[in-house]
């Protein structure tokens, strides 16, 4: 691996794990990232794979609480049955909606232009939502009926497009249906292990045909940088955004789509 290509795998892995679980949307700066330093992965292979490095840091982060629901569903405890629920119920719109989307899915990765014009869109929703957002019915996911679940699940698969963002749109979706905020937040973690789980090895499964021993250390590198970067976000973002909100978030991709619009008109 040359030195320059080794550079862009760690800053893409850095940068998968920072974004991943903010609402900023990973998936976003990863296109552009790869618009404008030039990162080749065919088929998208190492931005897939390194995805598993962001799901590890949610199940480390929060292992006591995934220990304690696999305990709780053997000894047939019903708030560990709820919880498993209502995590599978939205989680479910996405399965279905990814798998029937697929190939339109894939065609939207290779547009900049859309993934800047969606951080800013995103980013003035954000605004608007954190203005609008009052009452505060659901503390705890265990609480949560499987309509509301559902709901969530369904503006999770907005995350779909380029530039939105799945912590986003799950997060604001949450806020609209009544979730406190850092319930909000913990739910898009717990969503985001079978979500990106599924996606990945469904994705990892389409392109099997260009994997190969030659990119294992690069997506081996990129995964450990992911990885550890996920993990620091993931332990602040809830004591962040119970302080501060997700303004700051919202700033943040409408000064990146800005500037990524200008770079883009200038023909870079």
């Amino acid at each position: 691996m040359d030195p320059a290509h080794l550079i862009q795998v760690i800053l893409l892995g850095i940068l998968e794990g920072l974004t991943e679980f903010i609402p900023v949307s990973s998936t976003g700066h990863l296109v552009l990232a790869d618009h404008f330093i030039g990162f080749r992965d065919p088929g998208g292979t190492f931005k897939i794979a390194i995805q598993l490095g962001a799901i590890l840091a949610v199940c480390i982060a929060y292992r006591d609480k995934l220990t304690s629901v696999t305990r709780g569903l053997v000894a047939r405890e019903p708030d560990a049955w709820r919880f498993t629920t209502v995590v599978l119920l939205g989680f479910l719109p996405a399965m279905v909606i990814g798998v029937v989307a697929y190939k339109n899915i894939k065609a939207l990765l290779e547009n900049p232009w859309g993934v800047a014009w969606a951080l800013i869109i995103g980013g003035v929703a954000i605004l608007v939502i954190e203005r609008m957002v009052k009452q505060v019915r659901h503390h705890r996911v265990e609480d949560f009926t499987p309509g509301l679940a559902l709901r969530i699940g369904l503006v999770q698969c907005l995350a779909m497009i380029p530039g939105v963002s799945r912590s986003g749109a799950t997060i604001m979706g949450a806020l609209l249906m009544g979730v406190e905020r850092r319930t909000a937040a913990e739910y898009s973690f717990f969503l985001a292990i079978p979500t990106m789980a599924a996606a990945t090895v469904y994705d990892l499964y389409k392109h099997r045909d260009l994997l190969s021993l030659d990119d294992g250390a690069g997506i081996a590198l990129g995964f450990v940088t992911a990885f550890l970067a996920a993990l620091v976000v993931v332990k602040a973002l809830v004591a962040f955004v119970s302080r501060h909100g997700f303004a700051p978030f919202a700033w943040y991709r409408i000064v990146v789509g800005g500037l990524a619009l200008a770079a883009l008109s200038l023909g870079h």
